[in-house]
């Protein structure tokens, strides 16, 4: 690419790029939500990766590859946009102190803000592989580590050295330190929530079982989170929630332990969803939209129902809802 070229192309992504949604975010009884965030896009050249992607907007790289399927991930077209999924429905568990969906790889942290407004932080994780999977508990912040020393159990190192990287019994910190500059302990042994010194891992299941996050986004945390902060850690690869009335959907695809995946969305979501009819039968449902939803798995929330109040609302209905031919599983009007 010409630098000209290359420099039209910032040009126009830089002019086109929208105000980023932050990650941080205020919850009032008057909003009455359970969606926050706003989705964002930008353009992606020919020398980038999605991952390069990922890392510039601080995202995992779950979510812009779900985001995102008809864009190549290692060699996308020159000028591609790409959607910067920041826009997500709060986990079905108490918000209070970190909530972590291992199967979204977010990361909820309900707090008190300067103004001490209730407020709720999102950020993207790395969570355990398939044969190191994270522990689903309700536990606590320990102990908060700056500059942590890395001890390797026995099992991890034998695992290096078994690939010819003899690992020490205790790993400085540093550069080569994998828990980066900050840490905290919960209260069950050996799983932390810690830094990295590879950026490009977020959003993958690549630890073994800790929490890993980016270095500006545990210092962060580090920083607000006291021991005894209570952490609950949780599997839920559908979320359903409600704004302003609307119903959402949002689908990720399962992870896999151990070679299998640990559950089948379409029979949870409808159980899930048939529920939620027998206490609101009033609720109007499109069905359809939940099944495209459900095959696609976009990670992000889609409008799949309405609470009605009046006839009025059945026109509303079948004009924002059953009248969307592109049936477009991103749509969060």
């Amino acid at each position: 690419m010409t630098s000209a070229r290359a420099f039209g192309l910032l040009l126009v992504a830089l002019c086109c790029l929208p105000c980023l949604a932050e990650n941080r975010h205020i919850l009032t009884s008057e909003t009455n939500t359970d969606l926050v965030g706003s989705n964002s896009s930008t353009y992606i050249s020919r020398e980038e990766t999605l991952i390069d992607i990922a890392v510039r907007y601080q995202l995992g790289y779950n979510m812009i590859r779900s985001a995102n399927p008809d864009v190549d991930a290692w060699l996308p077209d020159d000028g591609s946009k790409v959607l910067l999924p920041f826009s997500v429905i709060l986990p079905d568990a108490p918000r209070k102190g970190i909530v972590i969906n291992t199967a979204e790889m977010r990361l909820y942290f309900y707090h008190g803000d300067e103004q001490n407004q209730n407020t709720v932080t999102v950020y993207p994780i790395s969570v355990g592989r398939r044969d190191w999977a994270t522990p689903l508990t309700e536990t606590r912040i320990t102990l908060r580590v700056e500059q942590p020393s890395w001890y390797p159990p026995e099992s991890i190192r034998a695992e290096h050295a078994a690939r010819g990287d003899l690992l020490p019994k205790v790993v400085p910190a540093g550069p080569d330190n994998p828990l980066g500059d900050y840490l905290l302990a919960l209260d069950v042994p050996s799983y932390f929530i810690h830094g990295t010194n590879k950026r490009f891992g977020i959003g993958m299941q690549v630890t073994h079982g800790c929490i890993r996050m980016y270095p500006e986004h545990i210092e962060e945390l580090y920083n607000l989170a006291p021991v005894n902060t209570p952490v609950t850690i949780v599997n839920q690869p559908y979320k359903i929630g409600w704004k302003d009335e609307k119903l959402y959907l949002e689908v990720h695809h399962p992870l896999e332990l151990d070679g299998e995946v640990q559950e089948e969305n379409r029979t949870g979501v409808v159980d899930k969803l048939t529920s939620m009819l027998e206490k609101q039968p009033e609720v109007l449902i499109d069905w359809n939209r939940v099944d495209i939803a459900i095959t696609k798995a976009t990670g992000m929330p889609v409008l799949v129902g309405i609470q009605p109040h009046s006839l009025s609302d059945f026109e509303y209905y079948r004009n924002h809802i059953r009248s969307d031919h592109s049936n477009r599983p991103d749509m969060t009007e």
